[in-house]
């Protein structure tokens, strides 16, 4: 790193040269030998993503048979299919975090430990390298950093503010367990935080992350954050989620004003075929170029979110696109995507 470089984290709404994706196949977690349609179901909501990302910017597929998967699209504009060997889907978590140096785009590899070692990740953690050398990336830098950060994990708002929960960054299974204050040292360092915003509070039931902040609490703008809010006090998510409501209100921006806290409904109770619950969540919805793409559940609150987002981005698409396979394997739609700054 240049000495007296200035960095800054990209906020999502900024312009993106593309979008990263990851498809599923018989050597991850979707292949089921009991059930082999499985997979096959599971690969609809990836190409449906891939899809409305396509209409309007670049889409970097990493898939284990390219011809196979590039056959499943009517059109593939914009699209580009990558062999690449990989553990998962969720490439949010160990694709690329993009930066600002001095106003120029450099790539973040940094380490993936499968969520503090929860699970196997030698392959997705080489991922960046693989791809990169492939040329795919032209001759944007990549630097490497031993350290471990997921992307799913950060929120920027463009200007130096990151948004964060200490459950999953001082985590003792990542990086030994580093305090807010070591953390935010490192923030500063890799990313040019300036601040860093803390939830204490907030959780889902069947996430592997630790409580990822893009499952709870999202910027939409710089004064603006959309969160997930409870209103059924028998929901075992109420007092947590009641707790990171009232932080969220004690926040304020680098002008000392407060937030406009825009509230996204809990989705009902969703459950796999074991009857437990899985992570459902409005909350991990992905913005690019042109559009707000969003998840759906088959959920009675599907509709009224849609409307939501259209009152937030007057000027961008709102594309619905169901999620229900996805959080099965415990993630939704921002969670398999990870766009690239331009």
């Amino acid at each position: 790193m240049q000495e007296n470089a200035k960095r800054v984290m990209p906020a999502e709404w900024e312009k993106q040269r593309a979008v990263l994706l990851s498809f599923p196949h018989e050597e991850t977690d979707w292949h089921n030998v009991d059930k082999p349609a499985d997979l096959e179901a599971s690969l609809s909501p990836f190409i449906r993503i891939a899809q409305a990302i396509a209409y309007g910017e670049a889409v970097y597929i990493i898939c284990k048979e390219k011809e196979k998967i590039s056959n499943m699209f009517c059109s593939t504009r914009n699209m580009t299919f990558i062999e690449i060997p990989t553990n998962d889907t969720w490439i949010r978590d160990y694709g690329y975090i993009s930066i600002k140096e001095n106003d120029e785009v450099k790539l973040l590899d940094f380490t993936f430990d499968g969520w503090g070692g929860k699970f196997e990740a030698s392959l997705d953690n080489s991922v960046n390298r693989t791809l990169h050398k492939k040329g795919y990336l032209g001759i944007t830098p990549l630097e490497q950093v031993d350290f471990v950060l997921e992307g799913g994990s950060l929120e920027s708002d463009g200007e130096g503010t990151i948004l964060t929960t200490s459950a999953c960054l001082c985590n003792p299974n990542r990086n030994g367990g580093l305090s807010k204050k070591e953390m935010e040292e490192k923030l500063h360092t890799y990313l040019g935080a300036q601040r860093v915003l803390w939830l204490d509070y907030g959780y889902l039931v069947g996430d592997d992350t630790d409580s990822h902040i893009d499952t709870l609490a999202r910027f939409v703008n710089k004064t603006t954050i959309m969160y997930v809010k409870c209103e059924n006090q028998e929901d075992e998510h109420y007092e947590a989620l009641q707790k990171m409501e009232t932080q969220l209100k004690s926040f304020t921006t680098t002008d000392g004003q407060s937030y406009t806290l825009i509230p996204l409904p809990m989705c009902e109770v969703k459950y796999n075929d074991a009857r437990e619950r899985l992570p459902a969540t409005y909350a991990n919805f992905l913005i690019t170029n042109d559009a707000l793409i969003y998840p759906t559940y088959d959920d009675k609150n599907d509709t009224k979110v849609g409307e939501i987002f259209k009152e937030v981005f007057p000027d961008r698409e709102i594309i619905p696109i169901n999620c229900l396979k996805l959080i099965e394997q415990g993630g939704s739609l921002h969670c398999s995507t990870m766009q690239i700054a331009y």
